[in-house]
């Protein structure tokens, strides 16, 4: 059975194409059950927001690449310069997350309540592997939702990240920063995805533009 379930693994180092075609399926699979989450938090509102639901975009994000995908991490990480905090902080960091959204949903504008879920669950790094994957993934979430509706455009925010990184990587260090001075400001990532979205709204192929 152990010898099973390591054979249900492909690392990068292993086999790279392999790896990054199995990634790609992956965020396909993940964004399919985004669209789900987003129909019932539209119906749901911020109760919808829940640790059941990072789980399971972070499993499906790594289904095949990491063995422990939509739990949260029970050892260090370290991602950079960032030193995410201790795994046994995890729990309740996530618990605090949670209640922060739904605390903050209608005093927070869209971008500004993205914006704190993509710098936040990249801070606390909660799972093994997919952290930016899930992050970009609730981002986009609370984009829509917290609009009401699941955002036109050919080309979603999250893609937009990915296909240009360094601000999305700027922006959240520079919140860092500003966290680690005591504040919370979040208005350079708020901004940030402000012209990601207005990018995607008038998307030349959008149909319903």
């Amino acid at each position: 059975m152990t010898g099973f379930f390591f054979a249900m693994l492909v690392t990068e180092h292993q086999n790279p194409d392999l790896f990054y075609a199995i990634q790609e399926k992956n965020l396909a699979r993940q964004y399919d059950l985004l669209t789900n989450f987003i129909e019932i938090g539209i119906k749901q509102g911020p109760s919808s927001v829940d640790k059941y639901m990072l789980w399971a975009l972070n499993h499906v994000a790594v289904a095949g690449i990491s063995q422990f995908g939509g739990r949260f991490r029970e050892e260090p990480i370290y991602v950079g310069n960032h030193i995410p905090p201790h795994f046994n902080d995890v729990p309740e960091l996530m618990d605090r997350f949670i209640s922060f959204i739904h605390e903050n949903w209608d005093n927070y504008p869209p971008a500004m309540l993205a914006g704190y879920g993509l710098w936040r669950l990249n801070w606390i790094h909660p799972f093994i592997e997919g952290n930016g994957r899930t992050a970009r993934a609730v981002c986009y979430y609370l984009l829509c939702v917290r609009s009401g509706s699941l955002l036109p455009g050919r080309k979603t925010v999250p893609e937009r990240i990915r296909e240009n990184p360094e601000p999305y990587y700027a922006a959240l260090q520079e919140i860092d920063r500003i966290w680690a001075d005591g504040n919370l400001d979040l208005s350079s990532i708020e901004a940030y995805l402000a012209n990601l979205l207005e990018a995607q709204l008038r998307d030349e192929d959008n149909p319903e533009k």
